[in-house]
């Protein structure tokens, strides 16, 4: 395998990042009872996405990268739930959630389409 320079190298990685760094502010926003619950959630959520992919590109084998891309995978689903729900809550800047929802989603594909550029062709 081509090892990974660095995770920063990954476009994936650097979108991860922009989502938590706009998850953060959105959440700063929160009225005050949220801030603790839903928005330390997202926070969560938003950050182990960046994380995984870092540790992963840190390892030394396509096998453990990928695994950890699975995991990275995972979290653009919970956070988009949370995300769904904070729009729903009176109080919370929809625009600014439906803007993170995407942005989620386009994170997601590119997660889905690194891991797929890197499982070996089946025949």
């Amino acid at each position: 395998m081509q090892q990974v320079k660095s995770h920063k190298d990954l476009d994936v990685w650097r979108a991860a990042v922009r989502l938590s760094k706009e998850t953060y502010q959105l959440t700063n926003s929160f009225p005050k009872e949220e801030q603790f619950g839903l928005g330390l959630q997202l926070r969560r959520s938003t950050v182990s996405i960046a994380s995984n992919i870092a540790e992963g590109a840190a390892r030394q084998t396509r096998k453990e990268l990928i695994q950890h891309l699975y995991i990275a995978a995972g979290s653009p689903s919970e956070l988009d739930t949370q995300l769904e729900i904070a729009r729903i809550i009176e109080g919370i800047k929809e625009k600014e959630i439906l803007h993170l929802q995407n942005e989620t989603e386009r994170a997601a594909m590119m997660l889905r389409a690194l891991i797929k550029s890197l499982k070996p062709e089946v025949s």
